[in-house]
């Protein structure tokens, strides 16, 4: 199957460990996955907010492009880019109208072969918990963390079909599968404010503080999430900057699971230095 891989905007500046980590981890994995040629940005999350139409061509073009590319699947780690081009094609496929739109805006004919896909999808769908876990070299034993899947990649559900839309497991599974140790908490998908980062910084501190306080009070030694846009939120709107429990990306938690010495260049990138829980842990030198 020809996998079409769109890194989105994030994944080129304030997550670039994501990124970096993701493409490492899923060469790794035997994922063979090609950059999608000439993408732009999906539009998240102004262009929804002030454009409708240029909400969906944006995204649509995308689309195009790989349908061109004759890739039977869309993937996405940025969870808003996976939620604009799911948002998309759904559109696309459901309202005559719309696509028609869209169609004549982009310059090309939908034809609803491509599937679009989440990364968090893609390596637990294609790969496995059971065959990551046969891979993993240095358990991450002792490493207590939360899941937090974020609102993006759950809702709506009408449209994303994410795993389980009030109690997602897929990120669970896969950091166990690594052999650290998923806490259960309340909060995996409630919303950490990333649309608001820029104009309302107070309210979204007011939610991360939330998120963080709850995670502390479960336990969790650390966050582990699949969204750019959530982990940099954890990081940068708490109340106390560059303190307290890190947050990881899981694609991360993958390469330092399986021993890869890349995994040295990812953490420097942080703003909460991962370091001492790790070193903590005997995970890091």
């Amino acid at each position: 199957m020809k996998i079409a891989y769109y890194p989105g905007c994030s994944l080129e500046a304030t997550a670039k460990e994501y990124d970096l980590s993701a493409r490492t981890v899923c060469r790794h994995l035997g994922l063979e996955m090609a950059e999608l040629q000439d993408w732009n940005c999906c539009g998240a999350t102004s262009a929804h907010s002030i454009n409708h139409l240029l909400a969906l061509a944006l995204p649509a073009r995308n689309l195009a492009l790989a349908q061109e590319e004759a890739a039977q699947c869309l993937v996405a780690p940025c969870s808003a880019c996976y939620n604009r081009l799911k948002t998309a094609a759904y559109v696309l496929q459901e309202n005559e109208v719309e696509r028609k739109k869209v169609e004549e805006v982009v310059g090309f004919k939908f034809n609803g072969t491509v599937n679009v896909q989440s990364l968090l999808e893609t390596i637990y769908y294609q790969v496995g918990a059971d065959t990551m876990a046969s891979l993993v070299k240095k358990p991450l034993t002792g490493l207590k963390v939360v899941c937090y899947y974020g609102c993006l990649l759950v809702r709506p559900p009408e449209i994303t079909g994410f795993d389980q839309t009030e109690n997602p497991v897929i990120l669970d599974k896969i950091v166990s599968s690594l052999g650290a140790e998923p806490l259960m908490w309340s909060y995996k998908t409630d919303c950490c404010g990333a649309s608001l980062s820029l104009v309302k910084s107070d309210a979204v501190q007011e939610m991360v503080g939330l998120l963080l306080d709850m995670a502390a009070e479960a336990g969790a030694m650390a966050i582990v999430t699949a969204c750019p846009l959530c982990q940099s939120n954890l990081e940068m709107r708490r109340k106390k900057p560059f303190s307290g429990i890190p947050a990881f990306f899981f694609t991360e938690l993958i390469g330092l699971a399986f021993g890869m010495p890349e995994e040295r260049n990812w953490w420097p990138k942080h703003l909460v230095d991962p370091f001492p829980l790790l070193r903590s842990l005997s995970l890091a030198g």
